[in-house]
């Protein structure tokens, strides 16, 4: 079975149609989405319902959280004060423009999904705060994995799609039980990380919009990257009044208008 997972729509409706015809094209049975429908996009109420038309299922992202919570983002959460700046201007927007019933479907959205031995969140599953980059140290990768009871996790959060396995490791524990050290051993079977990247505000360099496609009996993944029509979700951000930046941001496929000094830095407030 070939299942779709989606990421970060926010609020652009033009890549979120051109994704799902080409989801239909590619033949895919299920779909699911690990969240941030919202969120610098000018069409957030668009994007929901037709989330909840195809009853798509979908975990909770970090800006769709702050919807329904009130902005729960802190310093930590941002590259700079600029950047947290435009993030505020941003979230009172969507909180301005969002009807009633969408933030009560955001409301009831899980912090994760499991399907067989595939587990969904947005950041990790510690936080949606923590990006789970490429580079991340291949033990807390790991661990990330094994907390879910799953073989492959799919995230988002970061915007830049990759695959990466974790080849099957041996790992040694050392318990002290009173006077005596007891030594455990067990084996941990490959694991996979999928970062899925970003249907609507794609950071990897180019405009496309970008998810990935699972085959459940083969295990094979595809990052597929689909153009769209992203001049006209520029045109939208500027007539809706959202900053500036974001236009060109989505015209470039920047990866960051600025770099946090740790991106895997998790907020523990």
């Amino acid at each position: 079975m070939k299942i779709a997972v989606l990421s970060c729509i926010h609020g652009n409706y033009e890549a979120l149609d051109t994704v799902l015809l080409d989801i239909d094209q590619q033949s895919c049975e299920k779909i699911f989405c690990v969240g941030d429908l919202v969120g610098y996009g000018p069409h957030p109420n668009a994007v929901i319902s037709q989330i909840r038309s195809l009853d798509i299922p979908t975990c909770i992202g970090c800006w769709d959280e702050d919807v329904v919570e009130g902005l729960n983002a802190c310093d930590c959460s941002y590259p700079s004060l600029l950047a947290e700046k435009r993030g505020l201007q941003a979230h009172e927007w969507t909180n301005k423009e969002i009807y009633p019933e969408n933030r009560e479907f955001l409301a009831q959205l899980p912090y994760s999904l499991k399907e067989g031995n595939l587990a969904f969140v947005h950041g990790s599953p510690h936080s949606n705060h923590e990006y789970l980059l490429p580079e991340l140290d291949a033990f807390v990768a790991l661990e990330r994995v094994l907390s879910t009871d799953a073989d492959v996790l799919f995230c988002g959060h970061t915007h830049v799609p990759y695959a990466r396995t974790l080849d099957a490791s041996q790992l040694q524990v050392h318990v002290v039980r009173g006077e005596k050290v007891e030594e455990i051993n067990f084996i941990s079977p490959l694991k996979r990380i999928v970062n899925v990247g970003s249907v609507g505000e794609p950071r990897h360099g180019r405009p496309n919009a970008t998810y990935v496609i699972y085959d459940t009996d083969t295990q094979d993944i595809k990052l597929r990257e689909v153009p769209y029509d992203y001049q006209k979700t520029c045109a939208a951000i500027i007539d809706k009044g959202l900053p500036a930046i974001f236009a060109w941001r989505l015209a470039r496929g920047m990866e960051y208008a600025e770099r946090a000094d740790d991106p895997t830095h998790v907020c523990t407030r």
